[in-house]
């Protein structure tokens, strides 16, 4: 049941950056609106942290597959409701960090139960792979430019219908081949998702730079928060999935 649990879940992902392109495009126009900054969106990712943190806490204690799929069902109709309204950002992001701890509370506890000390890997890598990617981008190594926003929301959508296509093919008791899966062929899978979530990383950099020097509005702060901590929760879960790979062979 366990396996079932975790292998046909799926953490919502959706990027804001073609939402603030539109937006940017249009210009902001209300001159006496606060605007947005690099730290204030930092400083709202972080609130943001704190409240999935103490719903992670408490669904890892109380793993349940009304947590996991609640808060992952939750979770992704809080994103879709906040991509198309993002005035709403300062109210639903808080309810999408706490839906989301539910879920990544009980995808850890589940993991944690087969592979001992999984989740401190896990949890360790993806701030590993964080800190990396904004070295990477503040060094300039990799500049987020048109054609590699333009690549990396391709790819992410790419995966995006695969997980898609898995979790429909999963309630007719069909799994796809070699999505996180062992061997070679399904590591090698797992690798490329965790890369194109890292470059994800990017372009939230990116985004949070761009609203600040585009003069977008406070609210907008939350809405890039929200998108960071929705990178990151993917991020996490895929290191977990490649984790279990390399343990179970």
């Amino acid at each position: 049941m366990a396996r079932r649990v975790f292998s046909k879940s799926s953490n919502p992902f959706l990027k804001e950056e073609a939402l603030v392109r539109r937006n940017f495009e249009g210009g902001f126009s209300s001159i006496n609106a606060d605007r947005m900054t690099v730290s204030g969106a930092v400083n709202k990712t972080l609130v943001l942290a704190g409240i999935m943190l103490l719903t992670a806490v408490f669904g890892y204690a109380n793993p349940s597959p009304l947590f996991i799929w609640g808060g992952a069902i939750g979770g992704l109709v809080v994103v879709l409701i906040t991509s198309f309204k993002p005035t709403l950002s300062p109210v639903l992001a808080p309810v999408y960090a706490a839906l989301e701890g539910l879920f990544v509370g009980g995808i850890s506890a589940i993991y944690a139960s087969m592979f001992n000390g999984i989740v401190l890997q896990a949890v360790t890598l993806t701030f590993a792979v964080l800190f990396m990617m904004l070295f990477v981008y503040k060094s300039g190594m990799i500049r987020v430019t048109d054609k590699f926003r333009r690549g990396v929301v391709m790819a992410t959508g790419a995966i995006a219908v695969v997980y898609l296509l898995n979790l429909v093919l999963s309630m007719f008791g069909i799994n796809m081949p070699y999505l996180h899966e062992g061997g070679m062929i399904g590591i090698g899978i797992s690798l490329v998702i965790v890369g194109v979530a890292a470059l994800n990383l990017l372009l939230d950099f990116d985004a949070f730079e761009t609203g600040e020097r585009m003069g977008a509005p406070a609210y907008m702060e939350w809405f890039m928060g929200m998108g960071l901590l929705i990178t990151l929760v993917w991020l996490y879960i895929e290191i977990l999935r490649l984790i279990a790979m390399f343990s179970r062979d």
